[in-house]
């Protein structure tokens, strides 16, 4: 394989936080081979000349869904969508992904390891991905797909094939579907540990799962070397969930200060996911809708900027997330423009970069510019740091992407 050289850039390094002039990049194979001020002489390499462009890692999105927008917007595909049309939406979903400048994203529940190896086989075009197979709920929890009017009981059939989630209760129940999905190929475990606004049965502020039963999934995944994610909004699910050990807090609208401090101690990330909810405040009742969904949708869309400055300020790690759960993923890059209102342009990109990378335990290899790591580059017409807004119109500012040193996008050169 021929070395790719990159000259004529300005170098957006996210740690650093500002544009640097004056340096040249070399990819070799799947890495980044050498960056350096000045000149790189390699003999025979393709030399990219980004025409002054803005040259910066590959974007990491630590919250999708890419199995829903096959399922009418339901938590459940069953009886509606058969396997092989989700797998064929799902690939369709992930080369948009892909388009829009993200070669990394953590899929917070549906996608499983098939998705996985169909990526890394070429199969489907897409980012790099972590699945988290199917999300762990409690009867009647965030992830349990019945109605209040749904007599039957939860099975296989619903809750297991073709869905998002699944239903353990107990923590005999928890530690074997933990270790179900572990066996499946999970990356993570998802856990429901508070209400939802997707699900008809439980308010928002319903704390779900016992102290016994969050840390019985901690454990399980722990002992196989793998972390739990949850989805919590208020600040005693957040609480309860660092308490059991959990690594990733999803959402988290109605964190306060107590719960921000306790994820500082704890070393815990937030993935904060705000633009699903204007995306759906928008498209209104074109989404089908759980009884009261609506209300719901007000409730954690009024806190969720203030969730925000209370993160910030307490210095809880947030990492980038969108969530476009059942609306349409041309919305992603909007979550920039959202968390503009409260943050510095440089700390939204390290969280798209960076943070997103630890909290795939990728640090050093993901969301950096630095010898030794994955070459997953993109190139921006302009300054990101100025306009957050070049992320936007699905990658028409974006000429150039890579991921793991193949060009899936190059404009540059005729």
């Amino acid at each position: 394989m021929t070395d790719i050289l990159f000259r004529n850039f300005a170098m957006l390094e996210p740690r650093a936080g500002a544009l640097q002039s004056g340096y040249q990049l070399l990819v070799r194979g799947q890495h980044i081979a050498e960056l350096r001020p000045g000149a790189i002489n390699e003999a025979g390499a393709r030399v990219v000349d980004l025409g002054g462009r803005t040259l910066m890692p590959g974007l990491i999105d630590c919250h999708v869904h890419i199995m829903v927008p096959a399922m009418g917007g339901r938590i459940s595909a069953y009886p509606n969508v058969l396997p092989s049309f989700q797998a064929a939406v799902a690939g369709d979903v992930l080369r948009g992904i892909l388009m829009r400048g993200f070669t990394t994203v953590r899929d917070a529940a549906g996608a499983d390891a098939g998705h996985r190896e169909a990526v890394e086989q070429g199969l489907f075009t897409g980012p790099r991905l972590f699945v988290c197979g199917r999300a762990i709920s409690q009867t009647g929890g965030h992830g349990d797909a019945r109605s209040r009017a749904d007599l039957s009981s939860p099975c296989a059939c619903v809750h297991l094939v073709g869905g998002l989630c699944r239903i353990a209760d107990g923590v005999t129940e928890v530690r074997q579907a933990v270790r179900d999905e572990i066996r499946l190929g999970a990356d993570q475990i998802k856990v429901m540990a508070g209400g939802g606004v997707a699900s008809a049965a439980d308010p928002i502020d319903q704390l779900q799962y016992s102290d016994a039963e969050l840390a019985a999934a901690v454990d399980e995944a722990g002992r196989s070397h793998s972390y739990v994610l949850v989805h919590a909004y208020t600040a005693d699910a957040i609480k309860r969930s660092i308490h059991a050990g959990v690594r990733s807090i999803e959402h988290g609208n109605m964190i306060d200060e107590e719960a921000a401090a306790m994820m500082v101690r704890a070393g815990a990330f937030l993935v904060p996911t705000l633009i699903t909810y204007r995306a759906h405040q928008r498209l209104g009742d074109a989404i089908p809708r759980a009884p009261g969904e609506m209300e719901k949708i007000r409730t954690v869309l009024e806190a969720g900027v203030r969730s925000l400055e209370i993160a910030a300020r307490a210095g809880v790690k947030m990492a980038f997330g969108t969530d476009c759960f059942r609306t349409r993923t041309e919305f992603q890059t909007e979550e920039f423009l959202v968390r503009a209102e409260v943050l510095k342009a440089a700390d939204i990109i390290r969280s798209a970069t960076t943070v997103a990378a630890e909290v795939l335990r990728m640090e050093g290899r993901l969301g950096t510019l630095a010898p030794g790591a994955l070459a997953d580059l993109i190139a921006v017409d302009g300054d990101p740091l100025g306009d957050l807004g070049l992320f936007q119109d699905e990658g028409a500012r974006i000429p150039m992407i890579m991921k793991d040193g193949q060009f899936y996008k190059n404009t540059l050169e005729a």
